[in-house]
């Protein structure tokens, strides 16, 4: 007979240490923002289990050689918020942390022309999201509806789609109101930069867009070379770079028009040194720039990506550090134990580069801002989030891709600091999980294309999130359902809005429809017009 676990209630408060204090003075802060302290918001019970990891939040200089640890300590906070009793079907995380149900009967924000998955806004340096002369920009990753959906990744393209500004949600169709305006880039374009041109597939990956007065817009994305058997076996690890394409967008009343994006600049590429290389592990990752800049190093461009951390595959451990244990901690593992599991495939992080010229062509990278070894393997599409004098670190992870020992839903995860480079603490209760699908870890989660039967119907609903102004978080669907009855995506999921404040963060419900706002809903919040003339929209 199993003794029912005991419960500690935990209050989540934004943390205010004295570190932090001296870190808003290190990164040109006002101390006010560093120590105006988050209303408490309370979470359900937690299971037994250790104590998370103690984070300061305290800022280092963007070249210092410091990495905050996302640790196994913290990860397992996800398995203590999860409610034991929940029975089949049931979501078990907190409701505060969890995305409402997207229903099954979605729209198709493409009208069936392709699949639609990773999609990022037309930004600024600042992380503004802008429409141009009244058309609102997105770019996606897109494939052909001839594919079967799981096949989309090595065929993958990226496309654009626009839709005319401000014109509210609920006013809309229902699909979110874009139109598809094809590819960026002509075919062989986004190939040319690779020495080797054997290649079984040739694709591209996420990124980000910035854009400049005038209407030049520059491209970061992940250009991708496969070398595949015809049994679908590497011949040779693939090859990702870090890549640049510039263009121009012309935009009225009647459509939206890009030009140029016919010649790529190779940026990156994993050096083995900070970001794990395909001698290392032909698994690794290395992928999805978002570039900003910083505030407190005005003049300045950084780059956050997703890579693994620099071990060979067959030999990579983890130390204390990575498990994050406190002192004297029952429910602590061992060093042996971890390193025994098959934890240690699971190294994932999230990298740091410095652009060195003002073309943004040539860049350094620095060490990692985050590791994550022994927790997850993937940490996709990492941004940087300004609010309130903090910095939020968000980046999404997939529930298959945790190491042995660590379970928690698909979703975005968030940690907070006083600068770009920080001792990062991992948001809500120190889980770091800030939007998650609903999910019972009571039980096996299956696979998007085989979707287990006692989950949630969302427990694969949204993924690939993006955190825009004010909180909305924008994704897109992959599957809703369960074994027998369940439908894919390949379309952007509604928009929902989370609530931060400090450490913590809670699902907006009264945002749109019971949480859930409109499909594709990616609202510019600057126009700008061809003269370069700027109007905020809200």
């Amino acid at each position: 007979m199993n003794t029912p676990p005991k419960h500690v209630r935990r209050i989540l408060t934004g943390a205010v240490t004295a570190a932090a204090v001296a870190a808003s003075a290190l990164v040109g802060l006002p101390a006010a923002a560093a120590v105006t302290p988050a209303p408490a918001v309370a979470l359900p019970d937690l299971q037994d289990g250790p104590e998370p990891t103690v984070h300061t939040q305290q800022a280092y200089a963007p070249e210092d050689d410091f990495t905050a640890k996302w640790t196994r300590a913290d990860a397992r906070q996800l398995k203590r918020l999860s409610d034991p009793t929940a029975g089949s079907k049931q979501n078990s995380m907190p409701a505060e942390l969890t995305m409402p149900a997207v229903p099954q009967d979605f729209p198709d924000m493409s009208n069936e022309e392709v699949w639609v998955w990773d999609s990022w806004p037309l930004t600024d340096e600042d992380a503004n999201q802008y429409s141009v002369n009244g058309q609102e920009i997105i770019f996606s990753l897109v494939a052909d509806r001839n594919l079967v959906f799981d096949e989309r990744h090595v065929f993958a393209k990226i496309g654009y789609f626009y839709r005319p500004a401000g014109i509210p949600a609920d006013e809309r169709p229902e699909n979110g109101g874009w139109t598809y305006g094809g590819l960026v880039f002509d075919e062989g374009v986004t190939g040319k930069i690779f020495p080797d041109q054997s290649y079984s597939h040739q694709t591209q990956w996420s990124g980000s867009a910035r854009i400049s007065k005038g209407g030049e817009i520059k491209l970061f994305f992940t250009d991708v070379a496969f070398y595949r058997n015809e049994d679908g076996s590497n011949r040779k690890p693939y090859d990702p770079r870090i890549a640049l394409s510039v263009g121009k967008v012309h935009a009225n009343k009647n459509g939206v028009k890009l030009t140029g994006f016919d010649e790529v600049t190779d940026l990156l590429q994993a050096d083995g040194t900070y970001y794990q290389t395909g001698a290392q592990n032909e698994f690794f990752n290395f992928r999805d720039p978002f570039t900003f800049e910083d505030p407190a190093h005005p003049g300045e461009t950084f780059m956050v990506f997703e890579g693994n951390s620099a071990m060979p595959r067959e030999s990579a451990t983890c130390n204390e550090e990575d498990l994050g244990y406190r002192e004297g901690d029952p429910f602590a593992e061992t060093i042996e134990q971890v390193n025994a599991s098959g934890a240690t495939y699971q190294i994932g992080n999230v990298g740091l580069a410095k652009a060195k010229n003002k073309e943004l062509t040539e860049w350094e990278f620095l060490p990692p801002i985050l590791s994550a070894n022994c927790v997850t393997d993937q940490t996709e599409r990492p941004q940087i989030y300004m609010k309130d004098g903090k910095y939020y670190l968000f980046t999404i992870s997939h529930r298959g891709t945790f190491a042995n020992g660590i379970d928690g839903p698909e979703g975005v995860y968030g940690f907070v600091g006083d600068g770009i480079r920080s001792d990062y603490q991992p948001m809500n209760a120190g889980s770091g999980l800030a939007l998650g699908n609903p999910t019972n870890l009571n039980f096996a989660g299956g696979q998007p294309f085989a979707p287990d039967f006692n989950q949630p119907i969302g427990h694969f609903q949204a993924y690939s999130h993006y955190v825009m102004p004010g909180g909305l978080v924008q994704s897109f669907i992959d599957t809703v359902g369960t074994e027998g009855d369940f439908r894919r995506g390949g379309t952007l999921a509604p928009t929902v809005k989370i609530d931060i404040d400090g450490a913590s963060s809670a699902v907006d419900y009264s945002y749109g429809d019971g949480g859930l706002g409109g499909y594709a809903d990616i609202p510019a919040n600057i126009n700008v017009n061809p003269g370069g003339n700027e109007k905020t929209l809200r």
